[in-house]
């Protein structure tokens, strides 16, 4: 939630802190009704964004949640630059079973390239699988 902060007594310090709480806006009376105008302005897209960006994040959980555990273990090498190859002998299934699962991991994510999905498991903050 942004705050913007008004006082009668602002000094370095205070506006310091309260930048460090969060704070978007710190002002000393007097001032004029359109720089307040501004920072309200300002304060309600910062919010707008960042409900946005939150919302997607949800969705993108929300998606990566209704994988299943094999699903979550074939994107997560896959995204980490292997064949399908690679990651059917590391995970002992065969290529076309791979393949499937890739399938099925690249539409229940909504991903319409193997970039997308590089992109989404970045975003989910996913650690990459370690090469043997």
């Amino acid at each position: 939630m942004p705050i913007i902060i008004i006082t009668g007594h602002g000094d370095v310090p205070m506006t310091v802190q309260a930048m460090k709480a969060g704070a978007v806006e710190l002002f000393t009376k007097p001032f004029g009704d359109e720089v307040l105008l501004s920072a309200i302005r300002y304060a309600l897209e910062r919010s707008r964004l960042a409900l946005a960006e939150e919302a997607e994040m949800k969705a993108l959980r929300g998606c990566y949640d209704s994988l299943t555990t094999r699903q979550q273990e074939v994107m997560a090498l896959v995204v980490s630059g292997r064949l399908n190859k690679q990651v059917g002998a590391e995970l002992g299934i065969s290529e076309i079973t791979v393949k499937a699962h890739r399938g099925q991991v690249m539409q229940k994510m909504k991903a319409d390239s193997l970039a997308d999905l590089v992109k989404m498991a970045a975003r989910l903050r996913l650690a990459p699988a370690a090469k043997n």
